[in-house]
């Protein structure tokens, strides 16, 4: 505001705005820059060290025999007189020898809850200042705001590409680690998955066997149901609203659909281990009880687990239409109404129209909304956990018990064990190997998306 008045009282002895080199509105931001950016590293650099700060001062409170702790139990002292500082407890229960350190903290922390806003507001009153200086005729502060404004963009794209490389590197470290603990090939090519090591000499029942064959199995089998349901289903409730649906129905339709995005995982897996799961298994017995008053044997030794592939594959399946359907449903909007004019010109009807003309040309976003509920598939953890188990069967029965990737690596993350332990480590592998076939489906994807754009743009 202060800004924006400054530089219309400058415009005003020189015929008006239109003599500014630039727009107010570029004065305006240009002041707010010069105000906010300073005051806002002050406050993050004092966020940084204050911290630090704080506590060296308190430890040269602390009695002497304490200084000489090692750094973990000095850390354990400085937790409770950081506790007692904030009311938890008294001096009494740490001892009466603490107090200097207790009372230097509450008032540092006083000093600094006060400090840090009045240097702050400080900075930014200088800033202002210093901004309603710069506001003149012949200052164009465009370029000024556009350079701020392209160093922000930079900043931010910078963090999300050193994000992906820190994500990348640690995960690779780790793996790193586990393969010299375990042979690579015995990874990729076991068949057997037992991350159960053996702490003592004489423990039972910690083979050690890190074959991540049936992991892939599960992951993959209960994937393919979920595809097997939401890509039809998603695709084909796309093409309704878009292409078939009136107004009011799309309308009703379109939200009720979508609502099923934003129910929480944890209640999907309720649904499947309270409703589906069951179900399955109570057809199973009935099929089973029908093959075997019929003398059909196959049927009669019919075996559906309570926790089957199935189960979490039909509920996962419910839970990704969405994805399919939101996304095809705009894609297949934003295809030009020429390319239906000129089939219909042609004489096709609706439907060929539909298969020969707009799913082709939409069939790129189609790809993205179909890769995209895949990868929500592939990285589900809470349905697998409670409809499909966490045994580690190499199997391709949708009624029996299965384990993915991920959910077993949560199981091997959760516990007290050693990091450095190949058990721990595994998890990182699978988190690799995970990141891996991702990224093949992505590649996959991309191909297909430049193949059928370049034919239809």
């Amino acid at each position: 505001m202060l800004g924006y008045k400054r530089s219309q009282q400058i415009a005003k002895p020189i015929g008006g705005i239109r003599n500014l080199a630039t727009l107010p509105t570029y004065y305006a931001t240009m002041v707010s820059m010069w105000a906010l950016i300073p005051a806002l590293l002050v406050v993050a650099l004092w966020m940084m060290v204050d911290g630090a700060i704080i506590s060296s001062l308190v430890k040269s409170a602390l009695p002497e025999e304490t200084k000489q702790l090692s750094q973990q139990s000095l850390g354990l002292v400085l937790n409770q007189v950081e506790n007692i500082a904030a009311g938890i407890g008294t001096v009494d229960q740490l001892g009466v020898e603490y107090r200097p350190a207790v009372e230097r903290l509450q008032g540092l922390n006083a000093v600094s809850s006060k400090a840090m806003p009045v240097l702050a507001l400080c900075v930014l009153v200088i800033g202002v200042l210093l901004g309603l200086r710069a506001v003149r005729a012949k200052n164009n502060a465009r370029y000024s705001v556009e350079r701020v404004f392209n160093a922000t963009l930079f900043i931010c794209s910078s963090i999300a590409i050193f994000t992906t490389f820190g994500i990348v590197f640690s995960v690779l470290f780790e793996s790193i680690h586990f393969f010299q603990k375990v042979p690579f090939t015995e990874f990729l090519f076991g068949t057997h998955w037992s991350p159960q090591i053996a702490i003592r000499a004489d423990q039972t029942g910690a083979s050690g066997s890190f074959g991540v064959i049936p992991l892939i199995v599960g992951t993959l089998l209960i994937s393919f149901i979920a595809l097997l349901i939401a890509v039809p289903v998603g695709l084909m409730s796309a093409i309704y609203l878009s292409e078939y649906a009136g107004a009011r129905v799309r309308s009703i339709v379109k939200p009720a659909l979508e609502i099923l995005a934003g129910v929480p995982t944890v209640v999907y897996g309720f649904f499947a281990a309270l409703t589906v799961a069951p179900a399955i298994r109570n057809i199973g017995d009935a099929f089973r009880d029908w093959g075997a008053d019929n003398g059909i044997q196959w049927i009669a030794n019919l075996s559906v687990s309570s926790e089957s592939a199935l189960a979490a594959g039909i509920v996962m399946g419910i839970m990704i239409i969405p994805f399919v359907s939101s996304l095809s449903d705009d894609v297949i909007n934003a295809v030009p109404q020429s390319l239906r004019d000129g089939s219909y010109g042609l004489g096709a009807t609706q439907s060929e129209t539909i298969k020969r003309v707009i799913f082709p040309a939409a069939l790129p976003g189609i790809v993205g909304g179909v890769l995209l509920a895949a990868s929500r598939a592939i990285g589900e953890t809470m349905i697998v956990v409670m409809a499909a188990g966490l045994a580690a069967n190499l199997t391709v029965n949708p009624l029996e018990a299965v384990t993915t990737v991920t959910v077993q690596i949560v199981t091997l993350l959760v516990g007290d064990q050693e990091f450095d332990s190949a058990k721990t480590l595994a998890a990182f592998a699978l988190g690799l190997f995970l990141f891996v076939i991702t990224l093949c489906l992505n590649v996959i994807a991309l191909r297909v998306v430049k193949k059928y754009r370049e034919q239809y743009d």
